[in-house]
């Protein structure tokens, strides 16, 4: 008898301990793009999305993450074997550290906790201006905040105009604005750079 498992199923489950079910990655993308999603099905309109989360974590017990949102409330995130987890990169369950930053989606579960499908550490979305460029960083301006962008060999890339992404930064000009995906080092003002999209 073949049965079929719906999303909310297949999270219940990994949460509660059934393993060997599926990728990490099969849920749900894990560009941290997806991060910044507007379309959520299951939100009503005016409420918080139950299925997300967002602030600092403050605590962790094995794979149960106490996180602190930006408007107070408090949430416990569930990382299971399935949960898909991107820091700068794809990566695993141990880089979650207490104090970096933190969004995730899933499935609230009826004792309130939010099985993890995707969650993203230290992940920044900037609209800044390139005020220079140099080997490995460039310094820029997010509404008068200097920022400073770390170049990551091997992972940091450029989209102009909707292209491809490449890895070629050469076409970025100092005045320009541009958009960074990165990764925010706690407790500074520097990020490492993901992707930067700018108009060639």
């Amino acid at each position: 008898m073949t049965t079929t498992m719906d999303r909310r199923a297949l999270l219940t489950r990994a949460a509660l301990g059934a393993t060997g079910l599926v990728a990490a990655s099969a849920m749900g993308s894990l560009a941290p793009e997806a991060a910044f999603a507007a379309d959520q099905p299951f939100a009503v309109a005016g409420q918080p999305d139950p299925n997300f989360a967002e602030g600092l974590i403050t605590g962790r017990n094995k794979d149960l993450l106490q996180v602190q949102g930006s408007d107070g409330r408090l949430h416990k995130i569930q990382l299971t074997g399935v949960t898909s987890i991107w820091k700068l990169r794809p990566t695993t369950i141990d880089e979650a550290r207490i104090g970096d930053g933190l969004y995730a989606r899933g499935v609230k579960l009826p004792d309130g906790v939010l099985a993890a499908e995707s969650v993203w550490l230290n992940i920044v979305n900037l609209d800044v201006m390139v005020n220079s460029i140099g080997r490995s960083s460039l310094n820029l301006d997010h509404h008068g905040q200097k920022v400073v962008g770390h170049v990551q060999p091997g992972i940091t890339a450029a989209v102009y105009n909707g292209t491809p992404a490449v890895s070629d930064l050469t076409l970025l000009k100092v005045g320009r604005h541009v958009q960074v995906i990165g990764a925010w080092r706690p407790g500074t003002n520097e990020i490492d750079i993901a992707t930067i999209y700018a108009a060639g």
